[in-house]
């Protein structure tokens, strides 16, 4: 009904005390009207039977008070009892809306309920509202606040109208109760009162009724966060686990099972899969995990069907429960990967920056006991393509660094096998002439045995160099005589030296046996002995000593000394890294490199000394080897 049906015009106010009634229409005579004809005993018969009715109605209502949880269904009750017990035509029941000013009803017509809205103010219930006092009016008609509009539109006469202010438990007004039309007469003093009892049980009941309300929607407010609380603890706990368990992972495989685990455990799916591209093309690999395997499977996939090769080529979402109704499945593909379960939910896995295209997709399968997959599962697998897809291309990029880092390290040592093959190479050299010089077929053969070692130490290098890029470091550390040792590097070095105009002097202070792997200190001298030649060659000579001792605790010392220009301060500090060189014709700066990395295989060092004491210039290396007890002599 239009709520301005219901609002009279302005009227002036009643008088301000709240303690009486106000009654409007023809004066209140000693009793009603309709029961004055009456003989006693039906008067009497009556009164009873309102007593009665105003017992039920006050036992009804405090029932209703006591157990109802709907306000909707107290309003009713109470409506309805008032209605009854007052014979009234109709009655209704404003609640007041403080922050609109504004009464919001209820009305009862019958077995009707409709609700109206009314301004505070407006009419004889809006008077009621902003005075709180009650009204009781005998003829509408014959009172200024009463509004005849809904009797005009409606065809229904208001004749007398009882109106009460409802209290809450503090005393301020929360609402009218309103009855028109006795059936029997007008209504009196004793109606106000008994409707004054109603509403002020009424008031309580709603005020109690509404604060329920108010818990329970509060109650509610805080399950709902409490479970999204739980929710996002359970994501949080998810990814800490995921990143705890993918910090620990060297390859991509491990990652996919780290991935695919808590995915599964999560869901509790049977099993899950991870499609990733490689390169541009559609070609895609899988890795399927099975329920309770620990390992992938990986499936080379190049077919451009089901729902994960969809996903792909797509970037959405699939979620069905009823895989098999679905236009994309693919029976060999869902075979293969899902082994045909109903459920699938397959995601993306975001590609770097603004790629259009996925770089793969993450799915899992099929429920226990007949589960299906929900709007739960979908997030939280979108949380866990998330965070994979950044995992994936930190570990594709790692791999990435660490093959260039590999190829580069082969190349550097490569770059250090052919710097190290020109001392065995000018060797050969020599002793190949010698052999063409020789006419004593002995001395050709001795030549040719020396010569003959110069390639074990050739393949030796060509050795180091596969085993390094197979992932393999082998050191041959055995028992060497001393004496025969230098003997030998000597023969295989001073040609070397000699074309350099330098001198070499082997001063053997220590000549019993060592432990060291005879080939790569073999290399060490010989980059030792190129660097001093090539130093001295620029002041036409000098001299090269290289001097044997042992330490106090039993370690092999040996001293490499010459007579050349020196270190450059420029370079001292960062004298052993690769590629630093003094800037002679040729040099690749490895070598020292190199001897370093032979000191600390054998669990030694490689240092630069000062100059000896008297000597202008020249410089000084310890190598130190230590010795287990059994090498002593």
């Amino acid at each position: 009904m239009p709520s301005k049906s219901t609002r009279p015009p302005a009227a002036p106010a009643p008088p301000a005390s709240s303690s009486r009634d106000v009654v409007s229409g023809p004066r209140r005579r000693k009793s009603d009207d309709s029961s004055r004809d009456l003989d006693p005993v039906a008067q009497l018969t009556r009164e009873l039977d309102r007593a009665q009715k105003v017992a039920t109605a006050f036992r009804d209502v405090g029932l209703a008070l006591g157990a109802a949880r709907d306000l909707d269904a107290l309003l009713d009750l109470v409506l309805a009892r008032i209605v009854s017990t007052l014979e009234a035509d109709r009655a209704t029941l404003y609640l007041l809306d403080r922050e609109r000013n504004t009464l919001v009803s209820r009305l009862v017509q019958g077995g009707e309920v409709r609700q109206i809205q009314l301004a505070v103010g407006e009419g004889i219930a809006g008077s009621v509202a902003a005075t709180g006092e009650v009204v009781l009016v005998r003829d509408a008609y014959k009172d200024a606040r009463f509004n005849p509009e809904w009797d005009l539109t409606s065809g229904y006469r208001t004749r007398s109208i009882l109106c009460v202010p409802m209290r809450d438990t503090s005393g301020k007004t929360s609402g009218v109760m309103q009855v028109l039309n006795k059936k029997h007469g007008v209504f009196t003093a004793n109606d106000a009162e008994l409707l004054t009892a109603l509403a002020t049980s009424a008031g309580i009941a709603v005020e109690n009724a509404m604060l329920l309300a108010s818990l329970e929607r509060n109650n509610a407010t805080l399950l709902a966060t409490k479970e999204e609380l739980e929710h996002r603890v359970r994501d949080l706990r998810l990814l800490f686990d995921l990143e705890r368990a993918m910090g620990r992972v060297t390859s991509l495989e491990e990652l996919f099972v780290s991935v695919l685990k808590e995915a599964v455990k999560t869901s509790g799916a049977r099993a899950g899969a991870i499609a990733l591209r490689h390169g541009p093309t559609d070609e895609m690999q899988l890795y399927v995990l099975p329920h309770n395997a620990r390992k992938t499977r990986h499936v080379p996939w190049t077919r451009g069907d089901g729902f994960l090769a969809d996903v792909v080529a797509r970037g959405s979402v699939v979620l069905t429960n009823d895989a098999r109704s679905d236009p994309r499945f693919d029976a060999e593909a869902e075979d293969l990967i899902g082994k045909g379960e109903p459920c699938v939910l397959a995601v993306p896995i975001e590609g770097e920056g603004d790629a259009e295209t996925p770089m793969g997709a993450i799915a899992l399968f099929g429920k226990p006991d007949g589960g299906r997959f929900g709007d739960a599962d979908r997030t939280l697998l979108l949380l866990l393509a998330a965070n994979a897809s950044t995992s994936i291309r930190l570990q594709l990029a790692r791999e990435g660094r660490e093959r260039e880092e590999r190829l580069t390290t082969i190349g550097r040592l490569l770059a250090g096998v052919m710097h190290d093959l020109k001392t065995p190479l000018g060797v050969l050299s020599g002793y190949l002439q010698l052999m063409v010089q020789a006419d004593d077929r002995v001395q050709r053969e001795e030549f040719g045995e020396l010569a003959h070692k110069q390639f074990g130490l050739i393949s030796a290098m060509q050795r180091e160099v596969l085993e390094f890029a197979r992932g393999e470091r082998s050191m041959l550390v055995r028992k060497v005589y001393l004496q025969p040792f230098f003997d030998d590097i000597s023969r295989q070095i001073e040609g070397v030296l000699a074309r350099a105009g330098v001198e070499l002097t082997v001063e053997l202070g220590f000549r019993g046996v060592a432990r060291f792997d005879e080939g790569k200190l073999t290399r060490l001298v010989h980059n030792l002995a190129r660097n001093a030649a090539e130093a001295m060659a620029t002041q036409g000579g000098g001299k090269f000593t290289i001097a044997v001792s042992r330490a106090e605790d039993g370690a092999l010392v040996l001293t490499f000394t010459d007579t050349g220009p020196g270190i450059p301060k420029e370079i001292r500090h960062r004298l052993f890294q690769s590629f630093v060189t003094s800037g002679k014709k040729g040099g690749t700066g490895l070598g020292l490199a190199i001897a370093k990395k032979i000191a600390e295989e054998h669990g030694g060092m490689i240092e630069a000394l000062p100059a000896a004491q008297g000597q202008p210039s020249g410089a000084v290396f310890r190598l130190t080897i230590p010795q287990p007890v059994q090498a002593s002599p």
